[in-house]
């Protein structure tokens, strides 16, 4: 180690600067020499990075799996506790026993590599590509980005073209119970990771409250949140969703007591508010039957019969349920003149009384009118 007043200089003990060299031969063409050299180093280089990116990609694969496999024994043992033993059952716990070990020694085998590496990478001597490198390159134009703010109408069209297009995919996601295959469905498909997945299945989940399907509901519901968690996750980070939905699953499958419950009393509060919707909406589907009806029984001076029999006294009720027409004319005659009328023009109105479909109708009303 070289040093001189305090200051350690062995840092540079090991520097190849192949274009210091001199070639003193004549017959040997110094530039082109350099030129080779310096590809040759460069591929070395680049080999040499390939090698140590492969190791973390394997390793990262390799702990992604580990953390897979560890998800399902620990199903296993819970299905195990609930007394759900069985052959199959068993052959598979061994089974994926068998794979956490032989991932966990693969780990160490990764890490052990990747350790070897780094120190091999800290025994490169320097040369004239690495011995200084840019710290930092950044170019900023002031300008203001142009952003055109969505109508509402514009988010109601684009809400229904996803929906029409991913609709059973949205559905099938609505299904998955076990935390890896939601996170594998939407590996494959992250065009689901958005606001327009959330809201549809919230939709979904009303369907099954007003069909009283209450057990489809909360799963569906579930999936919802875990939807509505992700895209929290990514207005907190900044981030686009489709790249931190891995994140969410790593934290939710080891996700403290807090963190837990935070989730549990969202989707308390969903639940909530799906069967409080499904009730509004079936409470204006009853209505709007109830207004139909109502329309379809109005007679021809636009009263409804049913409103207009409960109005009238109950002799004159007596005698439409008897269909007793003396009896109906005995009751308008004892009342007032102004009253009798009334009650009779709104009978007519309704088509409780139809004055031309019967003996005596005219007469009827002209006793009425005299009396």
């Amino acid at each position: 180690m070289s040093t001189r007043a305090g200051v350690d200089y062995s840092a540079w003990d090991h520097i190849y600067v192949s274009d210091d060299e001199d070639i003193t031969s004549p017959f040997v063409d110094t530039p082109s020499l350099f030129r080779m050299r310096h590809r040759a180093r460069l591929e070395r280089m680049a080999e040499f990075q390939q090698r140590g990116e492969d190791l973390e990609n394997n390793s990262a694969e390799c702990k992604r799996l580990l953390e897979q496999a560890q998800g399902r024994l620990r199903e296993l043992k819970e299905g195990r506790k609930e007394g759900e033993e069985d052959e199959e059952r068993e052959a598979e716990l061994k089974k994926v026993q068998a794979e956490v070990k032989k991932l966990k020694k693969d780990e160490k085998a990764f890490e052990k590599m990747i350790e070897e590496y780094q120190r091999e990478e800290k025994k490169q001597p320097w040369n004239v590509d690495t011995i200084s490198k840019e710290g930092f390159s950044k170019s900023v134009l002031n300008i203001k980005p142009v952003t055109k703010e969505e109508t509402e109408e514009e988010k109601v069209e684009k809400h229904k073209t996803f929906v029409e297009k991913h609709a059973e995919e949205i559905k099938h996601f609505g299904m998955l119970r076990r935390w890896d295959d939601s996170q594998k469905y939407l590996s494959d498909n992250p065009h689901l990771v958005c606001e327009e997945t959330a809201n549809c299945l919230i939709v979904i989940c009303i369907d099954f409250e007003i069909d009283e399907k209450h057990a489809l509901m909360e799963q569906v519901a579930h999936q919802a949140i875990v939807m509505q968690f992700i895209l929290d996750l990514a207005r907190t980070l900044k981030v686009d969703p489709r790249g931190c939905f891995r994140k969410f699953f790593s934290k939710i499958k080891t996700a403290d007591k807090p963190y837990q419950d935070a989730f549990n009393h969202e989707l308390e509060l969903l639940k909530e508010r799906v069967c409080s919707c499904a009730q509004i909406r079936m409470e204006s589907a009853m209505k709007e039957v109830e207004e139909e009806e109502r329309q379809k029984r109005l007679g021809p001076g636009g009263l409804d019969p049913v409103e207009v029999y409960e109005s009238l006294p109950k002799e004159i009720q007596r005698s439409f349920d008897e269909k007793n027409i003396q009896m109906l004319q005995e009751a308008i005659n004892k009342l007032d003149l102004e009253e009798g009328r009334y009650h009779l023009r709104r009978c007519i109105d309704s088509g409780l009384w139809v004055p031309d479909s019967g003996e005596g109708d005219e007469e009827d009303e002209e006793d009425e009118e005299e009396g």
